[in-house]
């Protein structure tokens, strides 16, 4: 077994245990690695993979936040492994837009008005109604919402799929708004089609919310499809 598949196996242990928490610290790497049974620089080496993974993160200094602590933030992971994918180019537009459809669309099926961030969706919303706001800008607030509406839904592998493959499209996304014949237009367009959605899920329209997402994301990918 590799040396960051014991940390890993160590640290998933001792979270299923109770004995460590998110946002605890890692025994020193002496203690951790007399524990482990590795040495000291396999250990470093594991690290390094965990913190790339985004299970731990390490800081110098002094203070509270100094050390390694567990972070457990597995959409750090998540978009590691699909930027791979896209560089290889394994992913395809066409392959963005279906699993977006089968997340967003389930999302809004299991919607519960109780679980919604709402005031934040509309800060969003409020964000994205000025003309003045550039692409990136918009895109990047653009998936911010479509993350935020889908935690109401209350599963969070969902939302942390979607946080994951929306950054690792980012570039992607911005290439393909910036090349649309008439942003403005279609900005606006997707101002509208996002209130939409935003009144039919706090409003508990689960249904309606559904067709319409499936109707946005269909709407975006067939103009950006060229």
């Amino acid at each position: 077994m590799k040396a960051h598949e014991v940390v890993m196996n160590w640290v998933t242990d001792e979270l299923s245990s109770g004995r460590l928490h998110i946002g605890d610290h890692l025994p020193s790497e002496r203690a951790l690695a007399e524990t482990l049974n590795v040495s000291r620089n396999s250990l470093r080496e594991a690290l390094r993979v965990l913190e790339a993974l985004g299970t731990i993160q390490a800081a110098t200094g002094s203070g509270p936040r100094s050390g390694t602590i567990l972070t457990a933030a597995p959409e750090q992971a998540l978009t590691l492994a699909l930027n791979l994918q896209l560089a290889t180019s394994h992913v395809e537009h066409s392959h963005v837009y279906e699993v977006r459809l089968l997340l967003e669309t389930w999302a809004a099926e299991h919607s519960d008005p109780d679980r919604g961030d709402w005031d934040s969706a509309e800060r969003l919303l409020k964000l994205m109604d000025d003309e003045q706001t550039a692409v990136a800008d918009f895109l990047h607030l653009d998936a911010e919402f479509h993350v935020l509406l889908s935690r109401a839904a209350g599963n969070p592998l969902i939302s942390t799929l979607m946080d994951a493959m929306r950054t690792s499209i980012a570039d992607h996304t911005l290439a393909r708004a910036q090349a649309l014949p008439d942003w403005t237009a279609t900005a606006s367009r997707l101002r509208s089609e996002h209130r939409g959605i935003f009144e039919a899920l706090r409003g508990g329209e689960r249904t309606r919310a559904a067709e319409l997402v499936r109707q946005h994301i269909r709407g975006y990918y067939l103009e950006t499809a060229s």
